[in-house]
């Protein structure tokens, strides 16, 4: 058996494409545009990376751009007011807070001072609670990003059996609930599972976000199953650089149903996911009908 590769590049153009639909429509129906406002303070060189790819991406779908970069040493004051000013901005309807911060800012604090409704991380303990009880809520845009691919290639994921390797608030947490609440019977497994790779085949879906480089090999998948790799890791070898995933892509692929690559799997679908809570969150904010598709 080959596993069919899960396309994350490919299907993150078409969830852009479905954002920009959107914002459109509210332009021309409504006069409104949507705004995405991202913070970095420092210089982390990834961080500045990322968030110009996300400044580019806004534009391109439409929406207004907001980058407020900020000196390493910013007081915790200073970015407390500058985030009650962007959640008093109706021309802004999402905030995202670049991570990691200066050790100097305490994290959890910053990210719950962030509105709920304009917190399109989805890191806010409202959010999260909302999310961890069934209810409407902002989701992390790495899960939700997986969920969309397994919908996309399964259709229902009711009484599937998923296993989440990872336990993390990020990734891991809000990637079983989701999970949960699209009916799969759910494992969080983590370092301290009894017989992990026991666990993990028997998995319809594994979803492997634990941080660890090839750390899942093909022998712990069940034939057939579908393999989301979440993980982003750089190693050296044969002398080279090279990013790889959680799960030994070569060995998985021989056993899996189907598989994500890395890079080009999952890591596409977080900024596109990013525009479309955006989109998401400017359309609940006016009362609007939300974009098909492109919520959990």
């Amino acid at each position: 058996m080959t596993a069919s590769v899960i396309d994350g590049k490919a299907f993150a153009a078409t969830v852009r494409s479905k954002v920009a639909a959107h914002v459109a429509r509210l332009k021309t129906d409504h006069n409104i545009t949507p705004g995405l406002a991202v913070v970095l303070v420092g210089e982390d060189p990834a961080s500045q990376v990322y968030v110009r790819s996300k400044g580019k991406m806004t534009v391109e779908v439409g929406m207004k751009s907001f980058e407020h970069k900020l000196d390493v040493e910013t007081s915790e004051t200073d970015l407390l007011a500058l985030i009650d000013t962007l959640n008093n901005d109706p021309e802004v309807h999402g905030i995202l807070v670049q991570l990691p911060l200066p050790d100097h800012l305490d994290s959890d604090l910053v990210i719950n001072s962030i509105d709920p409704a304009k917190d399109v991380d989805g890191f806010h303990i409202s959010n999260v609670g909302l999310l961890g009880t069934g209810q409407k809520s902002m989701v992390p845009c790495t899960p939700l990003g997986c969920l969309m691919m397994l919908r996309d290639h399964h259709g229902s994921l009711s009484g599937k059996n998923a296993v989440v390797i990872g336990r993390s608030n990020i990734v891991g947490k809000p990637m079983a609930q989701l999970l949960l609440n699209d009916s799969c019977t759910v494992t969080i497994a983590h370092s301290r599972t009894a017989d992990l790779p026991g666990v993990v085949r028997q998995a319809d879906i594994v979803v492997a976000a634990v941080g660890r480089p090839e750390m899942v090999p093909g022998d712990w998948i069940k034939p057939g199953a579908t393999v989301i790799d979440v993980g982003i890791n750089r190693i050296e070898r044969d002398g080279k650089n090279k990013l790889v995933g959680d799960v030994d892509y070569a060995s998985c692929a021989e056993v899996a149903g189907a598989i994500t690559p890395v890079p080009g799997g999952v890591g596409p679908m977080t900024i596109a996911c990013l525009l479309a809570n955006t989109v998401t969150a400017c359309s609940r904010a006016n009362g609007l009908v939300e974009p098909e598709g492109l919520t959990a």
